[in-house]
């Protein structure tokens, strides 16, 4: 039997004004990123369901980490791409103004401090934060940075 492979989909707000662009960041909750920023934000995202369409995945978990239902005219298309540790990610942009407000996110449990035998839950995402395009490369995930690149070059070419 074949591992089925890590695969997420996950959307990318973002709100442009003239020239400056900014999107939407997500960073994750739990201990091993409690002290982490640069290089560890994500696009709010998710493991599809048994059956369920990557962008129908995408629309699902942005609403249930963020609190907030995307509305969109239409979702671009940003492609995807491999992390590090493997996975594969999917992404979507769409144009929408931030209303604000902390995350509602999903937890998960983890056994903490390691071999305590003591179980907590923490919150899957534990900030969301808009960052100018310059920013949000320093904060992001590495790999998902091309994500950024791609939604740059949509706009440029909708000028």
């Amino acid at each position: 039997m074949t591992a089925r492979k890590k695969e997420s989909s996950g959307l990318l707000l973002y709100r442009a004004h003239g020239t400056r662009c900014e999107v939407l960041l997500a960073h994750p909750g739990g201990p091993f990123f409690a002290r982490k920023d640069l290089g560890s934000w994500t696009i709010p995202k998710g493991e599809p369901e048994p059956g369920e369409e990557n962008l129908a995945c995408a629309v699902r978990e942005f609403e249930e980490e963020t609190g907030v239902r995307p509305v969109a005219e239409r979702y671009l298309d940003l492609g995807s791409v491999k992390q590090a540790g493997g996975k594969i990610v999917r992404a979507w942009a769409f144009e929408m103004d931030w209303p604000g407000g902390d995350p509602r996110s999903n937890t998960f449990r983890l056994e903490w401090p390691p071999r305590s035998g003591r179980m907590q839950e923490f919150p899957e995402i534990d900030r969301l934060e808009l960052f100018e395009i310059a920013q949000a490369r320093a904060k992001m995930n590495p790999a998902q940075v091309v994500f950024l690149d791609r939604l740059l070059e949509h706009l440029a070419a909708a000028r």
